[in-house]
């Protein structure tokens, strides 16, 4: 793992396509731990040259379901279990890593949307 900051639009391409590369890579393996900094590097990179940034993640997912005519428990389908599906429409529970790979694989939402940050409701 030869990790850089990236400093340049050449840099951040380079990081795009070997993000491609290993998107699919194992939680705890050395690509996975490659996977989960290189993303760290490329949001700092988004935020400080695209400022006005993707839209928020769960607002995407809300609106390629609307395009796909999907309901809630179609996206159960996708991250398992209609209980997450909820949580996660209302903000109330984080995608993971996984969930963002079955959502991106199955709504064809790009990555660079989904790995965004948000901030969760509170619970009531």
């Amino acid at each position: 793992m030869t990790i850089k900051p990236i400093k340049t639009k050449k840099d951040y391409q380079n990081a795009l396509e070997r993000l491609e590369k290993i998107f699919d890579a194992k939680k705890g393996s050395s690509a996975g731990d490659e996977l989960e900094v290189l993303s760290i590097l490329m949001e700092k990179y988004e935020d400080e040259h695209f400022p006005v940034g993707f839209p928020d993640p769960i607002e995407a997912i809300k609106f390629r379901m609307e395009q796909l005519g999907y309901n809630q428990t179609d996206l159960a389908k996708v991250v398992g279990l209609k209980s997450r599906a909820s949580e996660i429409l209302s903000k109330k529970r984080k995608l993971t890593l996984d969930m963002i790979r079955l959502i991106h694989d199955n709504l064809k939402i790009p990555t660079e949307v989904l790995i965004q940050t948000y901030k969760l409701k509170p619970n009531n």
